[in-house]
């Protein structure tokens, strides 16, 4: 196992974050997961071109352009043809959701597992809060009525605000790392420092980005950037307050978000499917069959469709003296 030094663990107890350059392989471990969402790009451009909605499937276009094209002809947010997650409500059995053996083997990385285990140890499970974000530029997004993109800047929030309180206790540990160079243009993700010390902040109702901690409890004034190149990893504490920038690029920014607690402990959302992803107790329960995680999904999708699910993972009071 070739895990963390104690200067970068001692950096993560003092900051909230950790930044580890050069973790992944770009061609080994990335490439592969691009090629397979170049098919579902292609699936989804044929289908929409067919029922008239592009102008022209852009077979000719790499990835990115291509998916420009995509947001700039329909005007819809797209994303959910190329998540990992089913939404939190109005779960349909044909709700999109891409599961395929490239986004597995992402989750059970060998590398990305040691580093994992260097922070909550050998038991771990992959939980089920996780996502791909594909961000394109801002001005080819859809706006809300107050003219705000309904696929931007992410709200200032801390990942233990958006599970349900069973999971507050969890030694939840959020894993980001980007597919793309996620430069400042890009939108890359901003942290405030130590902010995983001040204990769960308050979240309100906040625009695109549904919550958000009111600057009134967070000193913005103190964040920093965190661009990344592939291959960069990015660690969070569960309570560290972050954000990410508005794509003002030309380019999209594309990443992996993805969260890891020791095996037994509360996910946050346990009506979607984990599973451990490394144990050195019992190596027997560590799925590594990539058929058998995507069918979990399509599962629990097929079981929250039949019980019209609709609930969301939300503890927030909109109406808190923080959020006046």
């Amino acid at each position: 196992m070739a895990g963390l030094s104690r200067d970068q663990l001692e950096q993560f107890d003092r900051d909230g974050f950790l930044k580890v350059e050069g973790l992944l392989d770009p061609i080994k471990d990335l490439d592969p997961i691009i090629e397979e969402y170049r098919g579902v790009l292609d699936r989804l451009a044929r289908r929409l071109f067919e029922q008239g909605r592009l102008a022209s499937p852009y077979i000719e276009l790499p990835f990115g352009e291509r998916l420009i094209k995509l947001y700039e002809e329909t005007g819809e947010n797209l994303s959910q043809h190329f998540d990992f997650h089913l939404p939190q409500g109005n779960i349909k059995h044909d709700t999109p959701i891409w599961v395929g053996p490239a986004v597995f083997r992402a989750l059970t990385n060998p590398q990305l597992l040691d580093a994992v285990e260097s922070f909550i140890g050998p038991e771990i499970y992959s939980n089920p809060v996780q996502h791909v974000r594909i961000k394109p530029p801002e001005r080819f997004v859809a706006k809300d009525e107050e003219g705000r993109a309904k696929l931007g800047a992410t709200n200032w929030h801390q990942d233990n605000g958006v599970v349900l309180p069973e999971a507050d206790e969890s030694d939840i540990l959020t894993v980001w790392f980007s597919l793309t160079d996620a430069e400042e243009k890009h939108g890359c993700l901003e942290v405030v420092p130590g902010s995983h010390r001040d204990g769960l902040l308050t979240h309100c109702p906040a625009g695109p980005g549904g919550l958000e901690i009111p600057e009134k409890l967070l000193d913005r004034g103190r964040a920093v950037a965190l661009p990344t190149v592939r291959g960069d990893v990015l660690f969070l504490h569960r309570r560290t307050a972050h954000a990410s920038l508005r794509n003002v690029s030309d380019e999209i920014r594309w990443s992996f978000d993805l969260r890891y607690n020791p095996t037994g402990q509360e996910t946050g959302r346990g009506v979607f499917p984990g599973f451990v992803a490394r144990s050195r107790q019992n190596p027997e329960s560590e799925l590594r069959d990539p058929e058998d995680w995507a069918e979990r999904w399509y599962a629990a999708r097929r079981h929250l469709a039949d019980i019209d699910y609709h609930q969301p993972f939300n503890r927030w009071d909109p109406d808190a003296p923080a959020c006046a």
